[in-house]
């Protein structure tokens, strides 16, 4: 008998979670048929021995346990068991699950009425992490965003607005947007399915209760995955999907890392910002904007490493003087400040304030350009971090996706 939801759970030498994660699939309160389906990706521990032994308490209360693996020298990697474990399932519901995290008794119950309502969108949860104290802005981040920043902050490095070890989603939009990308080590599966989950139309909801005791620790894959490959597939994500509108912008940040995204840029985008030195109609990046005078007494940022001849030269120009619309491209940090950042505002950091990712922001602020838009809201996309204040939607009312959505999706 098909099962209403499948729980996919690979496993890689989890012996030290196993026992306590496999007890709360036995504790979840589903009133509907439920199955598990373990790939065990060559585990060399005692990961094998748990899963059989869980196996018997599991079909004795009525959850069907599918276990596929194999037992090679070297594991082939998450995304080809999520895609393993997904293919030998059966249920219309799919309920992802890392060896490592603990669901809460409600977890299947309350993702599944939410998926019933949104057949095309990826329903994550908020978190409770482990150690309580590990990743604190990450975890606020992840549980804090509203319904609108789930689609508007997905150009930040925290990856995808709802966490892989959250989702859960039908069987049939899984089939519609994936599989997993099968590379392996250092291939961050998850974010790539999610921006192929956006440019399909998909939306994203979350259940706004803990559900999910999500666990850090060293040997997670998720530390495999190198900042700079993330880097790589946000900026082209961003170049597909948000540049393309605009005619020019403005790269807010003349230091370091907004002179990190205007190299990273596509050669046919630097051609743009060439044009744009000599005033032609069509230019890409017309300006750096910044708040530090050091940088703007200097009056350009010239890009040594261009192959062009003259060398392209970008202004530099105070933020209250730079035209719309930016993208923003800032060290995140954690101010205690919760209000929104106004546009009018610099953004002044208290001394010794700490740094992690480099966020990209693109927005617009409201004036007379608007017109030209379309009629969309003033903020056309927004990327932002856990500690730092996020400028609003200009109409709270207006949900932009990334990709435009097809009629009827949810």
């Amino acid at each position: 008998m098909q099962a209403h939801v499948s729980i996919i759970l690979p496993v890689h030498n989890a012996e030290p979670w196993l026992d306590e994660c496999l007890r709360s699939v036995l504790q979840q309160d589903f009133e509907g048929t439920m199955e598990l389906s373990v790939f065990n990706d060559a585990s060399k521990d005692k990961s094998g021995a748990i899963i059989e032994k869980w196996r018997v308490k599991l079909e004795d209360s009525g959850v069907h346990v599918i276990i596929g693996g194999h037992d090679s020298l070297s594991p082939r990697g998450v995304g080809y068991s999520k895609n393993q474990a997904v293919a030998q399932s059966s249920g219309s519901y799919l309920c992802f699950l890392d060896s490592d995290d603990v669901m809460m008794p409600q977890r299947v119950r309350l993702q599944h009425q939410a998926a019933v309502q949104h057949p095309s969108s990826i329903i994550g949860c908020r978190v409770r992490r482990d150690p309580p104290n590990s990743t604190e802005r990450y975890t606020r981040w992840i549980n804090q965003l509203t319904p609108e920043q789930l689609l508007t902050q997905v150009f930040t490095a925290n990856g995808p607005t709802v966490i892989m070890p959250t989702w859960f989603c039908s069987r049939a939009w899984f089939s519609h947007v994936g599989p997993f990308d099968e590379g392996g080590q250092g291939v961050p599966e998850d974010l790539l399915f999610f921006y192929e989950h956006l440019r399909k139309g998909g939306g994203v909801v979350r259940v706004d209760q803990s559900l999910l005791l999500y666990r850090y620790h060293p040997r997670a894959a998720t530390h495999s995955v190198l900042e700079t490959t993330i880097w790589t597939h946000r900026v082209r994500f961003l170049e597909e999907q948000a540049l393309p509108r605009w005619a020019a912008f403005t790269i807010w940040n003349a230091g370091k890392q907004g002179r990190r995204l205007y190299r990273s840029l596509t050669a046919a985008s630097q051609r743009k910002v060439v044009a744009f030195c000599d005033f032609c109609a069509c230019p890409q990046v017309v300006a750096f904007c910044d708040v530090d005078e050091n940088k703007i007494r200097k009056g350009f940022y010239c890009h040594e490493d261009s192959q062009e001849r003259p060398k392209p030269r970008i202004p530099i120009l105070h933020f209250r003087a730079a035209r719309p619309p930016f993208v923003i491209c800032v060290k995140l940090v954690d101010t205690g400040h919760p209000q929104p950042l106004a546009l009018e505002e610099a953004p002044q950091w208290p001394p010794g304030a700490r740094r992690d990712g480099t966020e990209l922001y693109l927005l617009l602020p409201p004036g007379p350009h608007r017109g030209r838009l379309r009629g969309q809201p003033e903020v056309v996309a927004l990327a932002g971090g856990p500690g730092l204040p996020s400028l609003q939607l200009t109409d709270p009312r207006q949900r932009l996706p990334v990709h435009p959505r097809p009629a009827g999706a949810s």
